[in-house]
């Protein structure tokens, strides 16, 4: 297959990547999303709690392919006395894959405040050894420090900053000999790809041969992205990293099936489907197994009740939940299996 735009890939995640959207921040990306869905003349609906569903065409058996706007990131939960603020993690978040990371604050009146997640104490010099080689804890020694002249909690408060509040992690994108290095490859890097397919079908004016939604949620980082379904949804095909590892298969140029994670083994029979077809039509793909913390979109839709198979794809993904690192061929070969699934006889 050649219709791999990898230019326009790179962009739409980068344009995704500048859009803050820690779980449950959704209204700005989402708004994005329907541009974009708009621009290619699909059309679409919008589900109340946040998230996207866009109609590809085809007609029978409804499959969904599910892809996250979520990301992982933090919430103001105490602002401390000496005008730091003390935090949570919202989603799958460590402290030792956050300290020295930059960050963006948005309070409850939209203002938006810069900041730094720092060890306390922070400087290196002046710390204990016990402290120096502990890895840190959002609850006892990791801290945010804004980028204001703040010494107190009433300082703090004063700029509207209360408990709640949610913090977004700086991306740090960047590309190296097809290396794409940032965080939140997932999974924005899974949809970018996702509406490369879209924008695919479209130019080459080609119809699913089954009826497809492609399912932006919001909410997958906490486990209920896609608790709700249309009535019609037959299949859902999650599109989320695949994690490396010690013990795995997934590398980062090819394109993972999932056989299971943590929470169930996937669809036998969708499952041998993908394989199948990544087979006949030569795509780079392993199988692999992610325990014991790794779930998708797929899983939550599974748990809700509905009479559905599920199976999940995606690129080899170094770093999971941290400074996180892909290659383009992985994402090549998670849209040729994508491209191919929803066009096969």
């Amino acid at each position: 297959m050649n219709n791999f735009d990898e230019q326009y890939t790179i962009e739409t995640f980068k344009k995704l990547l500048a859009i803050d959207s820690t779980t449950g921040q959704f209204r700005e990306i989402q708004n994005w999303v329907i541009s974009e869905i708009e621009r290619l003349g699909f059309p679409y609906t919008v589900t109340h709690k946040g998230g996207v569903l866009a109609n590809l065409g085809g007609e029978g058996n409804a499959l969904a392919i599910a892809a996250h706007l979520d990301d992982i990131g933090l919430m103001v939960r105490h602002v401390n006395a000496d005008g730091t603020l003390n935090v949570c993690p919202v989603g799958g978040l460590y402290p030792f894959y956050s300290v020295g990371e930059n960050v963006r604050l948005y309070t409850g009146d939209g203002q938006v405040f810069t900041g730094t997640v720092c060890r306390t104490p922070n400087s290196i010099h002046v710390t204990e050894e016990e402290i120096r080689t502990n890895l840190g804890d959002f609850r006892k020694n990791v801290c945010v420090v804004l980028d204001e002249p703040v010494h107190s909690a009433t300082d703090t408060k004063a700029l509207g900053i209360e408990t709640g509040d949610m913090i977004a992690l700086e991306p740090r994108f960047t590309m190296s000999n097809g290396y794409i290095k940032s965080r939140f490859v997932d999974d924005k890097a899974c949809v970018a790809t996702l509406f490369n397919v879209m924008k695919t079908l479209r130019e080459q004016n080609i119809t699913p041969t089954r009826k497809v939604y492609a399912y932006f949620s919001c909410y997958e980082e906490i486990g209920h992205g896609t608790t709700w379904l249309p009535d019609d949804v037959k299949d859902i095909l999650s599109i989320d990293i695949a994690p490396t590892g010690p013990e795995q298969n997934s590398e980062e140029h090819k394109v993972s099936i999932f056989a299971k994670d943590s929470r169930y083994p996937y669809h036998v029979e969708m499952t041998a489907e993908l394989r199948k077809l990544a087979r006949e039509q030569g795509i780079n793909y392993v199988m692999d197994v992610f325990t014991p913390h790794y779930g998708t979109d797929g899983d939550t839709s599974v748990a809700a009740g509905y009479d559905i198979r599920h199976a999940a794809i995606g690129p080899g993904t170094a770093n999971s939940h941290g400074y996180e690192r892909t290659h383009i061929e992985g994402l090549k070969n998670t849209f040729d299996l994508t491209l191919a699934y929803i066009t096969k006889a």
